[in-house]
């Protein structure tokens, strides 16, 4: 089968285009997924290059996320690894069925991104009806689900913080009330007045000062969820005695932990996203389709941060 192989550690140069990669080994409670689309998440760069949450053995087939067919049915399915390929071994309990009112790159764009949005929302942030949110990176994959959902779950106020003009329209259109430039020179202050004063909830995946930025702008008894570090650059630490004197939370997520019990963590949220799109109530914003063969290509537009919505791997393009 054609497959994108990683033998060593780096950038997108390590990522090889191999006509021949080996069929994928069933293991208990796998199935054979036929590839149709195959997401790109921003932390496969992460995993590429060996800064990750979590070790990666090499050699190894990128993606975490892939769409197809297991016999007749239509499914999405959550990886340890593989996607980036014509075919994976996709472990049941992390496989969903796909409605026929939903097509394979939405479906993609949800079962990682999304879950990890509404997740954010609903598990780390408890956001309440009413509150304020504040949604980082608010073009990105997770970004534009998180802006639709924390909408649909009551949010008062969405403000949306993105890279360029053409981002911040699509947050607009997507449902946010205000749009900051990430840019700013004082990105406390900016999204402050975005907020009316004070945010209840932000959603950050940047890292290095923009973390603080952000903490700076939470009103008492607000809670910022960080579930990334795009930057690549460290965070400043937090001063346990300043969350207490404002009643503030930090909160980490990572969605591996969610992928320990799916029945109870992964299966409610796809029913309920999935269904939202099939009502035409919440649209993934699905960015450009790339052949395996450009799969470089792809991961330098996602590093760069050029891009918008969820990008995709066609295998058999």
């Amino acid at each position: 089968m054609r497959a994108i192989v990683v033998e060593r550690f780096g950038g997108p140069e390590v990522l090889e285009l191999v006509e021949d990669a080996p069929d994928p080994v069933l293991g208990e409670g796998m199935a054979l997924l036929e590839v149709s689309r195959a997401g790109i998440n921003y932390a496969d760069t992460h995993q590429a290059e060996d800064s990750y949450l979590a070790p990666t053995a090499l050699p190894f087939i990128p993606g975490v996320e892939a769409a197809g067919r297991i016999g007749g049915r239509r499914v999405v399915a959550l990886l340890p690894q593989g996607g980036y390929a014509q075919r994976v071994a996709a472990p049941a309990m992390t496989t969903f069925d796909v409605p026929d009112a939903v097509d394979d790159g939405t479906a993609c764009a949800l079962v990682l991104q999304g879950t990890t949005a509404w997740h954010v929302l609903r598990t780390s942030a408890q956001l309440r009806p009413g509150e304020t949110v504040v949604v980082m990176a608010a073009a990105g994959g997770v970004g534009t689900l998180a802006v639709q959902l924390a909408r649909s779950f009551g949010a008062g106020r969405v403000v949306a913080v993105a890279s360029s003009p053409e981002k911040r329209a699509l947050a607009t259109e997507l449902g946010a009330d205000a749009t900051v430039d990430s840019a700013e020179e004082d990105l406390t202050g900016a999204i402050r007045d975005a907020c009316g004063g004070r945010s209840d909830v932000v959603l950050e995946m940047t890292g290095g000062p923009t973390t603080a930025a952000c903490l700076a702008t939470l009103a008492p008894f607000g809670r910022l969820v960080i579930y990334g570090m795009a930057s690549r650059e460290p965070t400043a630490p937090v001063d346990l005695g300043r969350l207490t004197v404002r009643s503030q939370g930090v909160i980490g997520f990572w969605l591996a932990h969610a992928m320990r019990d799916p029945a109870r963590l992964l299966a409610g949220p796809m029913t309920e996203m999935l269904d939202l799109v099939a009502r035409g109530e919440l649209r993934a914003v699905v960015g450009d389709t790339y052949p395996l063969a450009q799969a470089r290509r792809a991961r330098r537009s996602s590093w760069a941060r050029r891009t918008v919505g969820k990008l995709l791997l066609d295998p058999d393009a």
